[in-house]
């Protein structure tokens, strides 16, 4: 797995996000080897996986000290929160990701609201509860359609968009009564609804300088034309048209350089990766959450789009040396297809069967790997969502071709997907 390079990096994190990142830092001329806990199959095939527990920033710390670890890259939200970063600066060692009091944004959305709320950034109107009855008094004020969101983490699935009161009273009561989310339940944000197209723009940062990413956009709910229950994600493309140049240029003159500004000026330096969830409604674009890392599935189509080296960037980062590496991103488009479990996002089975994956490489797409594992020889299911298929084109329609074109080649029992990424994009045009 040696390359010819000198930087020996770990990456923290075992989904389809950390095999993209992993798969870019591979390709890096500088970077001689790749360590990844817990790491997944596929990225077996890239790095050495490391059966460490990825809570435990002691031994994590101990492994990264013993390997000679030039830099560190923290996939997940949760290690993040936990204050993984800080743990690792304070002991000498380089890691790419916002500190504890920085990672605020993503890990309580009170904070971030009352962030861009205090630096006109943006935002849907929004008030903040801990008690059941004066948040449900305040739906029946405000009427329907309105969105309840859990304050904390909750794994991308604590907000409702409820279309009528009834269904937002029962957010509440579900969020704060039977605590479905835990404690990220505790408090609760509720927003006014926005009408628009939703995007993403993942910005990279080193607290001062900011270098916006190729706009992308997900595709969260389970069946086509945006139908069924909320999802991690089944799907990307970039570049999102949605995002013109005019509005990439106003997110990043209105949105994301006042949040790093306002951050530093909160004494929380943000480095890493701020990922900004836009909607573009009739007034502009506006936030409708922010994240402290790469977006999932975002990351599997940004990524191969990327014309510069992501080690020298994220070194930058690291350094604050961003303003002085000049960002390159390719003239083409990808599409990112998520390949499910049968019954996703509710209940599933896993350890089912995967075949075809080296038939559909052949046919010039990416797989990343999200939930996977091994099982003897096999590569067998073990996650809700399995696979992205991920292929890079001239434009998004011949991306689109290339990645359906490739997926029937994979078979494991009762694989769904959608037969619609990157429609909006194609009709658009």
């Amino acid at each position: 797995m040696e390359r010819g390079g000198a930087m020996r990096i770990l990456v923290i994190g075992g989904g389809g996000r950390e095999h993209a990142l992993c798969w870019k830092l591979a390709a890096s001329p500088r970077v001689k080897q790749i360590y990844c806990v817990p790491g997944n199959p596929g990225i077996a095939d890239l790095a050495e996986c490391v059966r460490l527990d990825s809570s435990d920033h002691e031994a994590l710390y101990q492994f990264a000290a013993q390997m000679a670890i030039d830099l560190t890259v923290v996939g997940p939200e949760l290690p993040l929160v936990n204050g993984i970063v800080d743990y690792f600066a304070a002991r000498g060692l380089k890691v790419f990701g916002p500190s504890q009091a920085a990672a605020q944004i993503e890990g309580s959305k009170s904070f971030a609201k009352s962030l861009m709320q205090k630096y006109n950034i943006p935002t849907a109107n929004f008030a903040v509860f801990t008690n059941m009855a004066a948040a449900k008094d305040y739906i029946r004020r405000q009427g329907a359609p309105i969105v309840i969101k859990a304050d904390g983490l909750a794994a991308g699935k604590g907000v409702v968009v409820a279309m009528t009161e009834n269904e937002a009273l029962a957010a509440i009561d579900l969020i704060m009564r039977d605590r479905a989310f835990g404690s990220a339940g505790s408090q609760v944000v509720i927003e006014e609804f926005m009408t628009g197209e939703e995007a993403s723009l993942l910005a990279f940062t080193d607290g001062y300088t900011v270098v916006p990413m190729a706009a992308a956009q997900d595709h969260k709910r389970i069946f086509d034309n945006d139908q069924g229950p909320n999802t991690g994600g089944m799907g990307a493309y970039a570049p999102a048209p949605v995002v013109t140049e005019a509005i990439r240029e106003r997110v990043v003159r209105e949105i994301l350089q006042p949040t790093v500004d306002a951050m530093r000026a909160e004494g929380c330096l943000y480095k890493g990766c701020l990922y900004a969830g836009l909607m573009i409604t009739a007034e502009g674009p506006k936030v409708v959450e922010f994240n402290a890392r790469f977006g999932d599935p975002e990351t599997q189509v940004v990524l191969p789009l990327l014309d510069t080296d992501l080690a020298a960037v994220m070194e930058a980062c690291v350094d604050g040396k961003l303003a002085g590496l000049e960002v390159k991103w390719k003239k083409q488009a990808a599409v990112s297809v998520v390949l499910a479990a049968g019954g996703y996002p509710g209940s599933y089975q896993t350890g089912h069967t995967i075949t075809g994956l080296e038939n559909a490489a052949k046919m010039g797409a990416i797989v990343f790997h999200a939930g996977t594992a091994e099982r003897g020889d096999e590569i067998v299911t073990n996650g809700g969502r399995v696979l992205a298929v991920t292929a890079i084109a001239a434009d998004v329609a011949a991306a689109v071709r290339k990645a359906y074109g490739a997926i029937p080649e994979i078979k494991f029992e009762g694989m769904q997907y959608r037969k619609d990424i990157g429609a909006k994009a194609i009709n658009r045009k």
